[in-house]
């Protein structure tokens, strides 16, 4: 492949008419698919009620997953710590990587989780060189969007509620994943003196990363610490020049790594051909909308399904900056926007994330964009 390695976000879609039995299978074949290609590793998303996304549990798929690949990287993209704790998460993955040595990525978000004390505002906005909405190399960076709203709908509620046990406060993010590390290290000490030792888990071979999708804390946690970040172009293209900015702005090097380490996610769509392309992304806008409106993401309609749902210029503004950033077309067009978005950014990987109504679209799109990838090195 090219220098650049790629590598594959899977949220386990179900499509309409289809089930999450079937959805899991095709994860499986894809992640299979995917070694064999060279793709450098393999993430699953954690999502919860949603009817048209079956990745609620990344350490359960990438149990299942990494025994049906063989040298694949597999690992969360990214497990939510607002609904659970430092020892439940370096337990789950401590177990995986005991029978996958070398092979786990535990890719850790915030989602969820209580905010810190003060939030500082990103002060990298206005710095990134971006003008009329385009990356000095002319990569689209659309206005930021607002999560406020989703943030605030009933099923976000109604999330928190299912997730947390009654009364309980997810914990100060930093204070995690510093929880987690010393965990990993095996040098957890409690405010009383008490020591923690995880077995599997204490000293786990596991790549340690930090997703985000701004400047703000998750940025700021994995540069102090040293750790792996990824920006989240396919969830909020409109900031992810900040959030690479701002990681690298707050990298202090580690035993871990000496050097800022980045990788960035595109949503993806590769046919035969441009027309092609396009039909099989016909769904993707009212999925998102989906999302962003709270009802949570329905199954992955077909072209012909999407093309009949209600749509109107309200709809179309809630999804612009996705829609607009999703790179749909031929091996070549999306590999060249993929270079505009590792050049923009300076992304050391790239990860695509690509959702059609069939598998066998899917598991295409990706043979095609390997192949012109390769060409590329």
């Amino acid at each position: 492949m090219s220098s650049t390695p790629l590598a594959v976000l899977d949220l386990v879609p179900i499509s309409s008419g289809s089930n999450a039995a079937q959805a899991l299978r095709n994860s499986v074949d894809l992640a299979q698919r995917a070694e064999r290609l060279g793709y450098t590793r393999y993430w699953f998303a954690e999502h919860h009620l949603n009817p048209g996304v079956a990745g609620t549990s990344p350490a359960v798929l990438l149990a299942l997953t990494a025994a049906a690949t063989s040298t694949i990287r597999i690992g969360s993209g990214a497990v939510q710590l607002g609904h659970r704790t430092a020892l439940s998460t370096v337990e789950e993955f401590g177990l995986i990587e005991a029978l996958h040595p070398g092979r786990i990525d535990l890719g850790l978000g915030r989602s969820g989780g209580r905010p810190p004390a003060s939030v500082r505002e990103p002060a990298l906005v206005g710095a990134t060189g971006v003008v009329d909405g385009r990356a000095p190399n002319g990569l689209l960076i659309p206005p930021p969007f607002s999560f406020a709203g989703l943030l605030a709908s009933p099923r976000f509620a109604l999330h928190k509620q299912l997730l947390l046990l009654p009364g309980a406060q997810a914990q100060d993010y930093a204070e995690q994943v510093g929880d987690i590390l010393a965990l990993l290290r095996g040098e957890f000490r409690a405010a009383n003196g008490a020591q923690a030792h995880i077995v599997p888990g204490e000293g786990a071979d596991l790549q340690v990363w930090i997703l985000g999708s701004s400047g703000g804390q998750s940025a700021e946690v994995a540069g102090a610490n040293g750790l792996r970040f990824a920006a989240n172009y396919h969830v909020s293209p409109g900031t992810v020049l900040e959030a690479a900015e701002g990681y690298r702005a707050a990298f202090r090097p580690s035993a871990v790594l000496d050097r800022p380490y980045v990788t960035v996610s595109a949503d993806v769509v590769v046919g035969d051909s441009e027309a092609a392309a396009r039909e099989l992304a016909a769904g993707y806008g009212p999925w998102v909308r989906s999302i962003r409106t709270g009802e949570g993401a329905i199954p992955f309609p077909t072209p012909e399904e999407a093309r009949a749902l209600p749509w109107s210029d309200e709809d179309r503004a809630l999804v612009a900056d996705r829609v607009d950033t999703q790179f749909v077309g031929t091996a070549r067009q999306v590999a060249d926007q993929l270079e505009l978005l590792r050049d923009a950014t300076g992304a050391d990987e790239l990860v695509v994330t690509t959702i059609t109504h069939d598998h066998a679209d899917r598991v295409r799109s990706y043979e095609l964009l390997a192949e012109e990838w390769s060409r590329r090195s």
